[in-house]
């Protein structure tokens, strides 16, 4: 007797009309993400087929390589809502940021001068390579300022894959998780897919996001994923409905 084993979702299959993204580079020109206007029209009418009903950008600010200031951002973003709009393209998009924690931002923090995803939610990153020596300082001042972190992307950071008691240490700090949707499908490989999947389990996300920059990460979407387990997965993409901003 042959046995068949169901075959796994596709990623986009798992995404619903109304998907909320709050992590992405579709803003032209102002980082490593999308490169014009014309491509970023390209990605959002495509992420549009997939159900994303809305986006909230967040390009990178960090110290001598993408010096962002608040004002850019949003001058870019309404700009390009004006280029969507001119293209009969009537998503909402807001303006946010993607901040590596560095002095840098420490000094942003204390200027009451952040992009949040709504509200106090400021989404933060750090180093591939290691965390910030002051990193529970940063949390604790950005905290104290008000602020609510949300550590994008948890399971990229290859130097917590050997100490996974290091994630709940920062849950107890007060840090929010947000999972890139892509590691599921194995798309950062299979070392980051499995710590996900293993956040997933033990109920560390909060919410997820597309961190899309390019076309090759919009395709990805039609990967099929990689955990076996869906269920917690099903329900932080539904928390991002949190974010709805219009």
């Amino acid at each position: 007797m042959l046995f068949f084993s169901k075959k796994k979702p596709t990623l986009k299959d798992l995404i619903p009309d109304n998907y909320i993204d709050i992590h992405s580079h579709l803003l032209p020109s102002l980082d490593d993400g999308s490169t014009s206007i014309e491509n970023t029209l390209a990605m959002t009418a495509a992420l549009r087929t997939i159900g994303f009903s809305q986006f909230i950008t967040t390009p990178h600010i960090i110290q001598h390589v993408w010096e962002n200031t608040s004002e850019q951002i949003i001058t870019t973003k309404n700009n390009t809502v004006a280029a969507l709009q001119a293209h009969q393209f009537e998503l909402p998009f807001k303006a946010a940021a993607e901040y590596f924690m560095d002095d840098n931002f420490t000094h942003l923090v204390q200027d009451q001068n952040l992009l949040t995803l709504k509200d106090k939610y400021v989404l933060v990153e750090m180093s591939y390579i290691n965390a910030p020596i002051q990193l529970y300082s940063i949390l604790f001042d950005l905290q104290v300022a008000g602020y609510i972190p949300v550590l994008a992307h948890p399971e990229r950071y290859l130097f917590y894959h050997t100490n996974t008691a290091e994630y709940r240490k920062l849950k107890k700090a007060g840090c929010k998780f947000q999972l890139n949707l892509l590691a599921v499908t194995g798309y950062y490989g299979k070392q980051v897919a499995n710590v996900a999947e293993e956040l997933l389990q033990g109920g560390l996300y909060d919410f997820v996001g597309s961190d899309v920059h390019h076309t090759n990460h919009v395709e990805s979407f039609n990967e099929r994923v990689k955990i076996k387990d869906l269920s917690p997965l099903k329900e932080i993409i539904i928390n991002n409905n949190f974010f709805a901003f219009e």
